[in-house]
């Protein structure tokens, strides 16, 4: 199963670092990412496979919340079909 990560916070140093451990650690691949860096705030989007995980979808969202409190950011960890379904025009 894809999924799609979602980071949106205030740049910090260590943020794609923290991000990408904590998804090695879950033996999530990520696939392709796209940040960038507007006016001191940190956007990233993020697409992974989890064919391979040691972690259910519901653990690796919440392990990603977390991690996301501890840096000071906003991670939100979802299915694809769901962010493709949410983000339908």
């Amino acid at each position: 199963m894809r999924v799609v990560l979602t980071i949106v916070g205030e740049d910090k140093v260590g943020i794609t670092a923290k991000v990408s451990n904590a998804l090695a650690d879950m033996n999530i691949n990520i696939i392709n990412i796209n940040q960038n860096i507007m006016q001191g705030f940190f956007n990233m989007v993020l697409i992974a496979d989890m064919a391979k995980a040691n972690v259910t979808l519901a653990a690796a969202r919440s392990t990603m919340a977390e991690l996301g409190k501890e840096i000071g950011v906003e991670i939100r960890l979802q299915s694809e079909e769901i962010f493709t379904a949410m983000h339908r025009i």
